[in-house]
């Protein structure tokens, strides 16, 4: 029985810094040869970055990218590296590919069959099809399949027909699969399912990091050929697996290459082994795979995290306001970041109350951030002096609360212009799908770390973090309180808005499952309560195109998945 001694790196690369990303890959190179590695797997577009976007539409972008792989492959020894990037034909087609490269030689290029155009992806505004699929050959006949990300998606599968036909002994799956929550159960299944299908190990790497809205989760791993999970890497970090798997099938003599199949010879010269069970030959200790709310608390850390230091900044500030969100979002960067590079700035109002106050100053101390305190009351007052004549024509109304969530805004907003801070939103997926936010106030900022993320989940989150924090981080008094924007007198959030665990489940059910308004009172929901939650989505679409993006964890998130006209007639 002869054996393949196979390294997973799942790596982080930054999207367009080609140097940086060169030596990543280089990284995972030299671990492998330390680990004597016959073969070395990067995820999909691992030279790029994943999603690309327009950049792809600049030549000079894809001439910068095969300038990569081309240096790359000068580096790459006895042993085969497989990594993503974009290739490009004669003719000026781009294609989203993987590279097989050994003894300096790009040995082959596949071309990734099945774009995805949905929710995120949209790689057939940019990619073209490829036609064939690519088996590599051992010198004994063993047989490697390879294929990118939704090349496994699809049951019926075009790339998967091909494989199957010609009986592969292992299949590698490259991949940049983002989080978001019920996910990682539907690619298990899937990873499940083709293994039986082509009744081959499945080796699935899967790109690990923050870019933009999106967070990918990592969680590479070796699927059996009969669908259990062998070994895996960890979630959300980057990570190095190497495994000696025994190729059980007996090798099969060269097949001509095809009009759906191409063959390519790899200079691998397998070693023979008695075992027969994959062997872990290095992986660091990988702890039970988060779920719930630490998992959404996992990917908000590293996609805070990997915004802020990919974009250049070194330091955040936000508004403390005693809240469940502002001291979620404060707790996530100072984990994300670290409490020296987190600014707190409280700006009390002659509405906020004693309780909110203190609990803002609490939550500072607990976390060792400084903060700034700037009182708003006499800058409000101003204000309402300077536009008296045109207000005192009728009754005090939402737009004297309004100055004072602009206001907060603008000084946050001038502490980043005048210190290179970013200033990081806390307004959650709730509020702002029923614009329960200030445009140009509280919604004034560089990044939204909860946009995505309902307030039913931010309690979960937050809870879970004082329970793995063995103590509370964010004051217990914070949790209890009834949510208020603190704009009027005696104000709460639930006069305005039904109660968040009914509003939530309305949200999902409209915004996450295009349900319609009658679908939704089937469910059993007060029609009343279901059309005011409607009417307040549909009038909102112009305040999120207007907000700071953020980050992604629901399976619908507004922005990149949710993409509504603002001049809608449409009744629901």
């Amino acid at each position: 029985m002869k054996r393949l001694r196979l390294a997973f790196w799942q790596c982080n690369p930054t999207m367009g810094d080609f140097k940086g990303n060169e030596a990543l890959l280089l990284e995972g190179l030299e671990r492998a040869r330390k680990n004597k590695a016959d073969m070395i797997i990067c995820p999909e577009l691992a030279i790029t970055g994943y999603p690309p976007e327009d950049l792809l539409l600049k030549k000079h972008f894809i001439d910068a990218n095969e300038k990569a792989l081309d240096r790359l492959r000068m580096k790459v020894g006895n042993e085969v590296l497989i990594c993503g990037f974009v290739d490009r034909d004669n003719r000026g087609r781009i294609y989203n590919a993987a590279a097989v490269m050994s003894r300096k030689r790009l040995i082959g290029v596949y071309r990734k069959i099945h774009l995805p155009n949905y929710g995120v992806f949209d790689e057939k505004r940019y990619f073209h099809e490829g036609g064939k699929s690519l088996i590599l050959e051992t010198h004994e006949g063993y047989r490697i399949g390879l294929s990118i990300c939704e090349d496994l998606w699809p049951e019926d599968s075009t790339s998967l027909d091909h494989l199957k036909r010609h009986t592969v002994d292992l299949l590698i799956n490259l991949s940049a699969s983002p989080y978001n929550y019920g996910k990682q159960r539907q690619r298990e299944g899937i990873l499940k399912r083709v293994a039986k299908q082509i009744k081959a190990p499945v080796a699935y790497v899967n790109l690990v990091g923050g870019q933009d809205e999106l967070v990918f989760d990592g969680r590479s791993r070796l699927v059996s050929a009969k669908g259990k999970i062998i070994s895996s890497c960890k979630a959300f970090g980057t990570d190095f697996l190497c495994l000696d798997l025994p190729l059980r099938q007996q090798p099969r003599e060269h097949v001509a290459n095809s009009r759906e199949v191409e063959f390519k010879r790899i200079p691998l010269q397998l070693r023979g082994t008695k075992k027969t069970t994959v062997q872990r030959v290095a992986s660091p200790h990988v702890e039970k795979e988060p779920q719930g709310a630490e998992e959404v608390l996992c990917a908000l850390e590293l996609g805070l995290h990997d915004y802020v230091w990919k974009n250049g900044f070194r330091k955040v500030i936000l508004g403390l306001s005693g809240g469940i969100d502002s001291s979620l979002v404060a707790a996530i960067a100072v984990r994300a970041i670290g409490a020296e590079n987190v600014i707190g700035l409280t700006m009390p109002s002659r509405f906020t109350s004693a309780g909110t106050f203190r609990d803002s100053k609490k939550l500072a101390q607990n976390l060792k951030i400084k903060c700034h305190e700037i009182p708003i009351t006499g800058i409000h007052a101003a204000y309402l002096k300077l536009l008296e004549p045109i207000f005192k024509k009728g009754e005090e109304n939402i737009a004297e609360e309004n100055l004072q969530a602009r206001i907060r805004g603008n000084l946050l907003m001038a502490f980043s212009n005048k210190l290179g801070y970013l200033v990081i939103t806390t307004g959650n997926k709730s509020e702002m799908a029923t614009g329960y936010c200030t445009l140009y106030g509280d919604m004034a900022g560089g990044f939204a770390v909860l946009k995505d993320v309902p307030k039913t989940m931010v309690y979960a989150v937050s809870k879970h973090l004082n329970r793995v924090s063995r103590r509370d981080v964010i004051p217990a008094s914070v949790i209890r309180r009834a949510p208020t924007a603190e704009l009027r007198s005696d104000q709460k959030d639930q006069d305005t808005l039904p109660p968040y665990a009914l509003l939530d489940r309305i949200l999902e059910g409209y915004v996450e499952k295009d349900y319609s308004l009658q679908a939704i009172e089937k469910k059993g929901f007060s029609g009343g309560v279901v059309r005011d939650v409607i009417r307040r989505v549909d009038g909102n679409e112009y305040k999120r195109r207007q907000g700071p993006v953020g980050i992604k964890i629901t399976p619908k998130a507004f922005g990149r998945d949710r993409r509504v006209p603002i001049t809608n007639r449409f009744g629901s």
